[in-house]
């Protein structure tokens, strides 16, 4: 079987990536290759942002969210330490299982074509790649995973990875609402969450990030920890399911080789400050797909790699940097506490924070000042601000 582009993995990042190859070439044959059936099951937070809803709109995709109540309120807390407020825009918790199926669905609808097909080898030849000596693509996009085959076919390394666990139960703790992150004291960074989805129940679990230097967590670890900073959020859950999360780091993404493209997961792109994937798997998938249409169309191909990899520059590189250095300060949990601080005071802290987390944002100026501030009224003694104290703004 011979297609022009094959995508391996049909979930956020596959979807997307046919999404946007078709978008920018109709007449292209397009093959995404999954393992499973559609509806399945993704160990994952169900947490997406409004920013992600805007992509796949730009990409001819409505209606993802339908039926489904938004979330206004974040909570965030570590120990005593808490801000809660009004995101500048609701975000949602969208299952996997619904929210994979009507992606999956408008890449069918916009032409692509689903193959039930695990892919177990790659080869590259020239001006084609070879998948399992029996599909024949002329660019191949890698859509699946943190454990991608591709990847590993292509020998990137593995970056830095942190693991969780993911259940669901009933809402409780007054975390009706909202989506709650709650900060650990002991192992950094992790954290546990709640995200309610509007029904009495919500997706609860716990991660923290691997170190060569203890052993990964168990099941019942992993479960312990949740339960210390969210105390009986765990009640009464089941569909337990553990996940790795490979992170981004300071050297940037993997992105791929010849005529091979890796997106999302498979890439190496997990927010290491959150552990927020859907953003990067969306937007990287658009890109990749349109990377390889254009490619396809100038050159057969040749340069699908050198397009992507620009695009995914002007569009992720220098929020990709701000998140590796925001990721390194959470380490200190003094800094982490001043941070919540600064956001308890100042709403636009707390969105210009919300927006580093959960899509592309920056490090801005006010952020900036607004934690230098924290940390020095912290030092100085001062008491901790609630959401409704101000402070005198710093000049920018």
């Amino acid at each position: 079987m011979k297609v022009d582009l094959a995508i391996v993995g049909a979930g956020p990042a596959g979807a997307a990536s046919a999404l946007g190859a078709l978008r920018e070439d109709p007449s292209l044959e397009v093959a995404l290759l999954d393992r499973a059936r559609f509806p399945r099951d993704k160990a994952c937070g169900d947490g997406v942002a409004p920013q992600v809803i805007d992509l796949l709109e730009s990409a001819g995709v409505r209606g993802v969210t339908d039926g489904l109540v938004p979330v206004h309120r974040l909570r965030l807390n570590r120990g005593t330490t808490e801000v809660e407020r009004e995101m500048a825009r609701p975000a949602w918790v969208v299952a996997r299982t619904l929210f994979d199926q009507r992606l999956v669905t408008a890449a069918a609808d916009a032409g692509g074509r689903v193959l039930h097909e695990r892919v177990r080898t790659l080869r590259q030849r020239p001006g084609t790649v070879v998948l399992d000596d029996e599909l024949e693509a002329r660019i191949v996009i890698a859509a699946d995973g943190a454990h991608s085959v591709v990847r590993r076919a292509l020998g990137h390394p593995k970056g830095p990875t942190a693991l969780a666990l993911r259940g669901y139960a009933p809402t409780s703790g007054g975390r009706t609402g909202a989506q709650v992150i709650a900060f650990g004291s002991e192992r950094q960074p992790s954290y546990a969450w709640s995200f309610d989805r509007g029904d009495g129940t919500a997706n609860v679990g716990y991660g923290e990030l691997l170190t060569a230097r203890r052993p990964a967590p168990s099941r019942q670890q992993l479960l312990e920890r949740l339960e210390q900073l969210l105390p009986g959020a765990s009640a009464g859950a089941s569909n337990w399911r553990g996940h790795p999360l490979p992170l981004s780091g300071w050297t940037g993404p993997a992105l791929g080789a010849q005529r091979v493209l890796l997106t999302g997961d498979a890439a190496g792109l997990v927010n290491p400050m959150t552990g927020e994937g859907i953003y990067y798997a969306v937007a990287t998938g658009l890109l990749a797909g349109r990377s390889a249409a254009e490619s396809l169309r100038a050159d057969g191909g040749r340069t699908a790699v050198d397009r992507y990899s620009r695009a995914v520059r002007r569009e992720l590189a220098r929020h990709l940097k701000h998140t590796a250095v925001a990721a390194r300060l959470c380490l200190s949990g003094r800094v982490l506490d001043a941070g919540i601080r600064a956001a308890a005071r100042e709403q636009r802290v707390f969105d210009d924070l919300t927006e580093l987390g959960l899509a592309k944002g920056r490090i801005t100026v006010p952020m900036s000042c607004a934690l230098v501030g924290s940390m020095v009224g912290s030092l100085a003694g001062q008491p901790r601000a609630s959401t409704h104290q101000k402070e005198q703004p710093c000049e920018y």
